[in-house]
């Protein structure tokens, strides 16, 4: 007779949610801003609450359960001391040790990328954004790509999502708006990059985007991201593009020329 069930080791990666305000009001601004700026990047990805920060000041924790289910964020766990961690376990919040996590933030004061973009892309995407809250990607320590690079050989179609983990990702086609392509290692587009990319989705910091034609929806690598909400500059616009992070920048540059 098979078992029933078994044990397995499984690697969870989720977004770190940091509060810096118990204050609901603010909170609920703060994360409707975020979301807005991400553009959907962070919905349904599992998310570890850290309000490890507030120690005078107690959440109201079904209220924020419920605002962050509204914004399609699952919490899956909590970071707290005291009287916060006692009221997030009666919400039914489990503790998490995110001690041995490597964090990469979306910094409250990001910078844009190095190319001069036209005057209506001028906004860093996180600057405009409340420092009530930050939105970090946890991830373990990050390894050197162990496996052969991830091969797609077709376009994707809006909605769907490809994953290299442990390693590159290389798309023959084009990614198109709505879709999106995340890998640990680099992502290389060859066709249009109409989509969302994230490379380095580990925490590596070294990872690059690759593409012959840039047009993207948001860009990030390490968790250091940008929404692009009007056409980037025409040195890159459309161009075949390197992109790369810079300290806490996100650096894009042509190729070829």
């Amino acid at each position: 007779m098979s078992e029933a069930l078994d044990f397995k080791s499984a690697t969870l990666y989720a977004v770190r949610l940091v509060l810096h305000s118990a204050d609901p009001q603010r909170l609920e601004e703060a994360l409707a801003q975020r979301m807005k700026d991400a553009g959907g990047f962070f919905e349904n990805e599992p998310v570890v609450i850290d309000a490890s920060r507030l120690e005078e000041e107690t959440l109201d924790w079904p209220r924020l359960l419920a605002v962050l289910q509204s914004h399609k964020l699952p919490a899956i766990g909590v970071v707290a001391e005291g009287g916060n961690l006692e009221a997030a376990r009666a919400a039914g919040l489990v503790p998490v040790d995110l001690s041995a996590t490597a964090t990469r933030v979306a910094p409250a004061a990001a910078q844009p990328a190095d190319v001069e973009p036209p005057e209506a892309d001028q906004a860093p995407v996180a600057a405009r954004s409340s420092a009530a809250l930050e939105l970090a990607v946890e991830a373990a320590a990050t390894p050197a790509p162990s496996t052969p690079a991830m091969i797609v050989n077709r376009p994707l179609r809006s909605g769907q999502r490809i994953y290299a983990r442990n390693t590159d990702l290389v798309v023959i086609g084009m990614v198109s708006q709505g879709a999106e392509v995340i890998a640990d290692g680099n992502v290389h587009v060859y066709g249009p990059l109409r989509g969302k990319a994230m490379a380095g989705a580990r925490g590596d910091t070294s990872a690059r985007i690759f593409t012959t034609q840039l047009d993207p929806e948001l860009l990030a690598v390490a968790g250091v991201y940008r929404v692009v909400e009007d056409k980037l500059d025409a040195q890159v616009h459309g161009k075949a593009a390197l992109v790369s992070l810079q300290g806490e920048t996100l650096k894009i540059e042509a190729l070829g020329e």
